[in-house]
């Protein structure tokens, strides 16, 4: 995947990072499904489906959701009109994706390359830029977290475990002792399942 951002910039989200070596790029896109996302923080139609692709890349990658984040990338091309207004557009999504520096003429020669003709647009790629979806958009809108399965084996990734807490999905992200909650959780799962074949022994 890197061979595809071969001599080019892309920027952490939130921090002044730049991922210009071959050995960083490498690093950030090995072995990745790679979404890239076409949009605008301005875009009616962007604004609506942003929040929906920032809850699916939390519930594939943030800890609170799963037990370990899956092999999945997202890089921001933006069709926003100032610096100002892709900086606090990123500002308000995951700190794990990149960017297109603003006004990288890359960008447009990605839109090109992947027939981005209107916003928002999603396109997934394998680890070896193959396309595996030319637009994800309704996909992602129909199917939420569900659809990363199929293009993980699509993908044919090395390493396939994923695991997606569905247990976790209506648990609210504000308290602190939320993790620790999740802990006790599965431990008095787990001591039920004894429990209940401590039972079933004792009937037999």
């Amino acid at each position: 995947m890197a061979a595809l951002f071969t001599g080019k910039v892309l920027v952490a989200n939130r921090e002044q990072d730049e991922l210009d070596t071959e050995r960083e790029l490498c690093r950030a896109l090995e072995n990745k499904v790679l979404l890239l996302y076409f949009g605008s923080g301005q875009c009616p139609r962007c604004r609506r489906f942003a929040p929906l692709l920032k809850d699916f890349f939390l519930r594939l990658t943030d800890e609170f959701y799963v037990e370990r984040a899956s092999q999945l990338v997202l890089v921001y091309v933006s069709r926003d009109e100032t610096e100002e207004q892709q900086s606090a557009f990123l500002r308000s999504m995951p700190k794990r994706w990149l960017a297109v520096p603003f006004g990288d003429a890359f960008g447009r020669e990605l839109e090109l390359r992947f027939a981005v003709s209107e916003v928002p647009a999603v396109v997934v790629l394998k680890p070896n830029g193959e396309v595996i979806v030319g637009n994800a958009v309704e996909e992602i809108r129909s199917m939420g977290p569900a659809c990363f399965q199929n293009w993980q084996e699509a993908a044919e990734l090395v390493d396939r475990n994923f695991l997606l807490a569905k247990d976790f999905d209506n648990w609210s992200r504000r308290s602190i002792t939320d993790p620790i909650r999740r802990l006790k959780y599965k431990l008095d799962k787990k001591m039920e399942a004894k429990s209940k074949e401590r039972k079933e022994e004792g009937e037999d």
